[in-house]
């Protein structure tokens, strides 16, 4: 296949790539303040100081996206308590990044920043004037940039290449999704975090905490508003949702909690590393029909435009609207407008994607292409890496290999493992950390 960004469990070691996965709800990069007047002080990570302005401006950008999505933002004072300590888990990282030599340099922003300019069809110049008129400071920006590169290089470093799969754990995969490959589950969660070093007392208080939530989700509360408000988890500002993942894309401990719940039911608390978990089976669906028998391919094509902000999303948003109408009218076709502006590595062959089985791209993808009928295209998809334009060439029934089907377990193993094992070093950076909090209550 020429490229493998939008397959799932499937992640890019291009600087671009790593930039179309920013999030602004996800572990980011304090804003740079160079240019600022001092002003105070809301938290002290490591001897660094994070400021009530770059605080600020992150809260902004946070419900700017929220926006965006078309999500309700959490009040306030909890959105800012998110924030806040997503930016001291991100200046917490990049203290570790800089002692191990994994900073990026100034030269490489500056290519990745171009790169962005230059798939946005925009000049530098013409990038940091777009930037500002949506209220975003160019400094902040390459400061995100750095973060997202930082992120990628650890997560390889620290999780990724340290994982190893081995035949019997494929065997035993395979073997569970003989119960569990025709679901999708559609999970959403509330965190309430527990550091390593946890004593007694903080145990005791943290599930008396849980529990209450819990009780409060059984008896009818909004679970999304309840996790606003006391997730801690980087999905808090989402409702905590997950989204639609398969069994083995889901930790073990969440698949034994809702595997006898119905849609609509909320799991006992459960305690992982990272803390106490109240688990809400939101609904449950056929993923498709299970390995070895007959299943629908699609050949698809795609362009993917970067989404690194809010505003870049939106204007991702237009140009592959105004791109779908220039190719329906003639004007232009779909291949040679890929070769021109995808950011993909399928770019080169007119965003040609092969023939892709169910399961091989992120879920957004996947479900969005499913509703193209062959020959047609579809609105802005927006997934993980940026916001595609997607095109249905012909579907075909297929009969996937033994040898397809232990790679798809070996891969889906793989991608877990690597969330799990990064997702628990970012909690030992973050519980290693002095912390010292002065934001006002």
């Amino acid at each position: 296949m020429p490229l493998e960004v939008i397959r799932a469990g499937t992640r890019g070691t291009a600087v671009c790539l790593a930039l179309l996965a920013c999030l602004v709800l996800a572990p980011l990069p304090v804003a740079a303040a160079a240019a600022e007047p001092i002003d105070r002080v809301v938290a002290v990570v490591n001897q660094e100081a994070i400021t009530a302005r770059e605080l600020q401006h992150r809260v902004e950008l946070a419900e700017r996206q929220l926006r965006e999505q078309r999500r309700p933002a959490p009040p306030t004072s909890e959105l800012t308590r998110q924030v806040l300590e997503q930016m001291i888990v991100a200046r917490a990282q990049a203290q570790y990044a800089k002692q191990v030599g994994l900073t990026p340099t100034e030269v490489e922003v500056d290519r990745a920043v171009a790169d962005v300019a230059q798939q946005n069809g925009l000049s530098v110049q013409q990038l940091r004037e777009r930037l500002a008129e949506q209220g975003v400071a160019f400094a902040a920006f390459r400061e995100q940039i750095a973060g997202e590169i930082i992120s990628l290089r650890l997560r390889e470093r620290e999780a990724a290449n340290k994982v190893t799969i081995s035949e019997a754990e494929v065997d035993a995969q395979l073997a569970k999704r003989g119960a569990t490959a025709k679901l999708e589950y559609d999970v959403a969660q509330i965190l309430l975090r527990l550091p390593a070093d946890a004593d007694a007392a903080m145990v005791e208080s943290k599930t008396r905490e849980a529990e209450e939530i819990l009780a409060r989700a059984r008896d009818g509360a909004d679970f999304e508003e309840l996790a606003r408000q006391h997730s801690e988890s980087p999905e808090a500002g989402q409702g905590g949702r997950l989204g639609w993942r398969t069994a083995e894309r889901l930790p073990d401990l969440f698949v034994k909690a809702i595997s006898g719940l119905s849609p609509g039911q909320v799991a006992p608390v459960v305690r992982s590393p990272a803390g106490l978990h109240v688990l809400k089976l939101m609904d449950r669906r056929s993923e498709g029909q299970a390995a070895g028998v007959d299943l629908v391919q699609t050949h698809a094509r795609h362009i993917l435009l970067p989404a690194t902000t809010p505003a870049a999303q939106t204007e991702a948003v237009h140009r592959l609207e105004e791109f779908k109408r220039t190719i329906e009218s003639g004007a232009d076709t779909f291949e040679s407008l890929a070769r021109q502006f995808s950011v993909d590595g399928s770019a080169r062959e007119g965003g040609d994607l092969g023939w892709l089985y169910p399961g091989e791209t992120v879920p957004e993808f996947e479900r969005a292409m499913k509703e193209v009928p062959e020959g047609g295209i579809s609105g802005p998809v927006r997934t993980p890496f940026g916001v595609h334009l997607i095109q249905v060439i012909a579907r075909r029934t297929a009969e996937r290999s033994p040898e397809q089907v232990r790679a798809a377990a070996r891969q889906a193993l793989r991608q877990q493992k690597a969330d799990e094992a990064y997702d628990e070093w970012l909690r030992e950076i973050r519980d290693r950390a002095y912390v010292e909090y002065r934001l006002e209550q």
